[in-house]
């Protein structure tokens, strides 16, 4: 696995979009809300993967998505949508 397979776990959430800024990113990881294939990290050098799943708190809400691309930059809402595919919560 080389380095461009890979992604900052921070870098990724700000490229699709789950935050405004890339700092506001890192702090939602230091402050623990994001999980990494069901393990915990605080860490937002963190690296993903294509097909890793993470675990979100989000306000009051718990999102679950799994990565579906990696991107070399920040781009439209749409495309940002196309990073990720949500994992709806079991009934």
């Amino acid at each position: 696995m080389t380095e461009a397979d890979r992604q900052r776990l921070d870098v990724w959430l700000w490229h699709a979009r789950f935050r405004r800024h890339r700092a506001d990113c890192s702090r939602l990881i230091v402050a623990g809300m994001v999980r990494v294939n069901s393990l915990g990290t605080d860490k937002p050098h963190t690296k993903l993967r294509v097909g890793d799943v993470l675990t979100m708190k989000l306000a009051e809400d718990v999102m679950v998505v799994r990565v579906r691309a990696l991107a070399a930059r920040r781009g439209a809402p749409a495309a940002a949508r196309e990073l990720y595919e949500v994992i709806p919560p079991p009934t």
